[in-house]
């Protein structure tokens, strides 16, 4: 694709929410740095237009860590891998509505009970609909991201509270293999039909930087979109020691920008919240929203280290972005 070509695309982009072929967006996630601030002009216009100038922010509780018998290569909590992840049960009630309570006193718009496994047992999803149905903060939506579930579950679920239900395909399905082979692909996209069939949002994103090709990253991309998708977390491979990825090199700083863009730019009205790896950007973290961002993940994440609060809310303070 020509340069004028490409910056057709991006035109139509922001001033008509066309969006991008798949041949576009591969020149997005190779335009040379020079040349870059158009893209993310684009970008951040196709935000502002949709979603206005505020960022959305969520945190997650680690509800139920380790031991899981599923193969993902990245993932610290499988069994199969030799980590230093402490592994334990389903907290009781009162930590997690301690949690969520706690975390209700960041800028959050959502909290999300996270657990490892392919699915709670029967007891343990009970206990966290009861938590759901109990408690209730006026600023902060219940999120949950529990594995494969049906539609009934999904939907008892929603009743209690639930209002968004998050469960990655994680990467392109042509990689799919090299990252998980314990399930499928179709597995992961059969959850989301579940997910939408109960009438909640669908939370959906996965991990770059695992290996995959940049074709490979543009068929991800253009399947969220495909499956349209209310939210996507993207999140940059962390290597974590004794994981079957623990070799891959992070990603560099402006590749996360340039796909933050691509994704945005196939995904015209999906939030896209940036979650763990974005301490790759270094000092450019406060570019993902420039990238097209909606929001990013705030305090503790999952197994790896996330980023300071108050460093959080002090750059989004500076950049005039919190509500």
């Amino acid at each position: 694709m020509s340069d004028n070509l490409l910056k057709q695309a991006l035109a139509q982009a922001r001033e008509q929410d066309v969006l991008l072929s798949p041949e576009a967006a591969l020149e997005v996630l190779q335009v040379p740095a020079g040349d870059l601030p158009d893209v993310l002009a684009a970008a951040n216009a196709v935000r502002r237009r949709h979603f206005g100038a505020r960022v959305h922010l969520c945190s997650i509780l680690n509800a139920k860590s380790g031991l899981c018998p599923e193969d993902c290569a990245f993932c610290a909590q499988s069994a199969r891998h030799q980590t230093a992840v402490v592994a334990y049960p389903l907290q009781d009630t009162s930590a997690m509505a301690a949690a969520y309570h706690e975390a209700a006193r960041l800028p959050i718009d959502r909290f999300g009970v996270v657990t490892s496994g392919p699915h709670p047992s029967p007891g343990d999803l009970a206990r966290i609909a009861g938590l759901m149905a109990a408690e209730k903060e006026p600023h902060v939506a219940w999120c949950a991201s529990l594995g494969a579930l049906s539609v009934e579950q999904l939907r008892e679920l929603k009743q209690a509270g639930l209002q968004r239900f998050h469960h990655n395909l994680e990467t392109a399905e042509s990689f799919f293999p090299q990252v998980c082979t314990t399930h499928s692909y179709a597995d992961r996209l059969a959850t989301l039909r579940h997910v939408r069939d109960a009438g909640l949002e669908i939370c959906s994103g996965g991990i770059l930087g695992l290996g995959e090709t940049l074709e490979q990253r543009v068929e991800f991309a253009l399947a969220l979109a495909q499956e349209q998708v209310h939210s996507i977390p993207l999140n940059f491979l962390v290597p974590v020691p004794g994981t079957r990825l623990a070799h891959i090199p992070p990603m560099k700083p402006l590749d996360i920008l340039r796909s933050i863009a691509m994704f945005r730019l196939v995904n015209l009205r999906a939030e896209i919240k940036i979650a763990a790896g974005r301490v790759h950007l270094r000092d450019l973290q406060s570019m993902v929203f420039f990238a097209g961002a909606t929001g990013m993940m705030i305090g503790p994440l999952l197994t790896v280290a996330g980023r300071d609060v108050e460093l959080d809310r002090q750059m989004l303070q500076d950049l005039e972005l919190l509500g």
